[in-house]
């Protein structure tokens, strides 16, 4: 047993043991990703003590995923044609440009709510490039072994920031104000930055393009048409579209959540942010120790995540509110990571970074519909209604997975192989 846990442990960050530019590109994302949920949280706080509205809330989430709409669907064939790394260097700067300017209008006491919106904006039409090719140039990093390690391992940190950055928020919101959190996080953009400009590039793992390159719009259309053939690709592309846009709209009900239903203030709203951090970080840890994608870990993660959201709704208590918090969390990253993993190991290496496009799109393409959505059910019905309507949605589209993919061929990879590194592709 003691031997079993130990190879558990060894497994848990094999990543971070075995690839020194991932290593590297972690530890600055472990400083950036903190910084960018601080934000959040003071960002949502913000238009709350700007509107005092819910809906208005929901139109934050809309500003901030309606470029992932617009123009999400041919973000990955962009980054098909790119070089990853300088892609990252350049979304990573811009953000931080952003951040700086948020930091300016709040600490000015000029803000507005369109302003705040307009940031937004900019800052979601950024992350339509940076997310696909962050994803992207995790295979870079790491190759196709070690790649549902690196992606839970990814999902760890984000979710470990989110249980430090809403905390750390909380406070500095509640101690010296909601400029500051702006402030840390523009400067947190210098470690990822730096983490990129030191990496060996010989060590990346090369990913064969075509000869000819090919058109944003062709490419899109190749994208989707192997997305089609493939039933486990469109399955789960399927079922991460509804349930991110029904039923994972935190950004939306957790300061609505604080404020209107638990009477709390900022404190509070950190606290129940980073108790959903908590077990995300949790159910990424035991993705990662598992190093491998699982389709029924996916439809398991995904109901149970559904489960968990129902049982919320009519809760009053902060700590039971809390304890629910955590188990969504763990569930959230559980079907996630594995539904992550799943669509990149099923593609081809040309196709890669436009599949992980078409993920990221399903996953915030309909945000902005989900967030007014949302905002529009706490309106009507409190967060009571909304979390309800999302746990139903999540538990229906458990159901889709398991009818869709029952008697699907196990179809196991050959992760135990290495990839060998090589130079940069052209």
């Amino acid at each position: 047993m003691t031997a079993a846990i130990a190879r558990l442990n060894r497994r848990t960050f094999a990543s971070l043991q075995h690839y020194p530019n991932y290593r590297l590109f972690f530890g600055g994302q472990v400083i950036s990703v903190t910084g960018s949920w601080m934000q959040n949280i003071a960002s949502g706080w913000l238009i709350v003590t700007l509107t005092h509205s819910p809906v208005a809330v929901g139109v934050l989430a809309l500003a901030q995923f309606l470029p992932f709409t617009i123009f999400g669907l041919f973000a990955g064939s962009i980054v098909d044609r790119v070089d990853n790394r300088k892609l990252i260097i350049g979304t990573q700067a811009v953000q931080m440009v952003l951040a700086a300017a948020l930091a300016g209008i709040a600490l000015g006491g000029v803000a507005v709510p369109w302003m705040v919106y307009v940031i937004a904006f900019l800052r979601g039409g950024v992350l339509v490039l940076d997310v696909p090719a962050r994803q992207s140039f995790t295979y870079r990093m790491v190759g196709p072994a070690e790649l549902p390690n690196a992606i839970a391992l990814n999902s760890s940190l984000f979710n470990a920031s989110r249980v430090v950055g809403p905390a750390l928020g909380g406070l500095v919101i509640a101690a010296v104000g909601l400029g500051f959190c702006f402030v840390s996080n523009a400067v947190s953009f210098l470690a990822v930055l730096a983490s990129l400009l030191l990496m060996d590039e010989r060590k990346l793992f090369g990913a064969p393009r075509p000869d000819v390159r090919p058109t944003i719009w062709r490419g899109t259309r190749e994208g989707i048409a192997f997305a089609r053939r493939n039933r486990r690709v469109w399955v789960t592309l399927l079922v991460v579209g509804v349930v991110s846009t029904v039923s994972f709209n935190l950004n939306v009900i957790l300061p609505v959540l604080a404020s209107t239903t638990l009477h709390s203030g900022p404190q509070t709203f950190g606290i129940i942010s980073a108790c959903f951090g908590a077990g995300a970080l949790a159910g990424a840890l035991v993705s990662a120790s598992l190093g491998r994608a699982s389709w029924k870990i996916l439809a398991l993660g995904t109901g149970l995540f559904g489960l968990a959201e129902l049982l919320l709704a009519p809760e009053r208590s902060v700590w039971a509110a809390g304890v629910l918090l955590i188990a969504l969390g763990a569930s959230f990253t559980t079907w996630t990571s594995n539904a992550n993993s799943g669509v990149q190991l099923e593609s081809p290496d040309h196709l890669r970074g436009r599949v992980v496009g078409l993920y990221f799109y399903a996953f915030n393409g309909a945000a902005p519909l989900g967030g007014l959505l949302v905002g529009w059910l706490s309106a009507l019905g409190g967060t009571e209604l909304a979390l309800a309507v999302g746990g139903l949605a999540a538990l229906a589209m458990t159901a889709v997975c398991v009818a869709a993919l029952r008697g699907e061929p196990a179809r196991p990879r050959p992760l135990a192989e290495r990839a060998e590194p090589a130079a940069l592709a052209a």
